[in-house]
């Protein structure tokens, strides 16, 4: 782990971003609550605030910090499911991977629901991909505003 000793602590703030690619088929038994495993869109939602406070635990140099809070904002579109994550703390180190790590636990949880939906006649996912997965912005100032 890198030695955070001498930073001050700040706020601090990290959005990341992510989507996977679905059938349209798929997409709207989403949008009409036919996912035989439940509501797609809280599983995922759920699972990215519990990634985000187990990050240190995944992520293997990630300090442990304290989270102050998390949004999760989730958009069905025609052929893919986008999620965004927004983390804050007040910490020595930011939450990009907090951040990132919220995503990818929110768009696996996604997968792992609806793969009954994706497969081919062979049992491959011919159509389904995570993809995007990036920090789109990053905030780190004295004091939050």
């Amino acid at each position: 782990m890198v030695d955070i000793t001498g930073k001050k602590e700040v706020y601090r703030e990290a959005t990341a971003y992510g989507r996977i690619r679905l059938r349209e088929e798929t997409v709207a038994r989403i949008r009409e609550g036919r996912v035989e495993k439940g509501d797609v869109e809280a599983v995922a939602r759920v699972a990215a605030i519990l990634a985000v406070k187990k990050t240190p635990e995944v992520v293997p140099l990630c300090h442990p910090i304290p989270i102050t809070g998390v949004e999760v904002e989730i958009r069905v579109r025609d052929s893919w499911v986008e999620v965004w994550v927004t983390v804050r703390t007040t910490a020595r180190t930011g939450v990009e991977m907090e951040a990132l790590t919220g995503v990818s636990a929110a768009l696996l949880a996604v997968w792992d629901m609806v793969k009954k939906y994706e497969k081919d006649e062979k049992g491959q996912y011919p159509d389904t991909v995570i993809e995007e997965v990036r920090v789109v912005e990053k905030v780190k100032r004295a004091s939050k505003e």
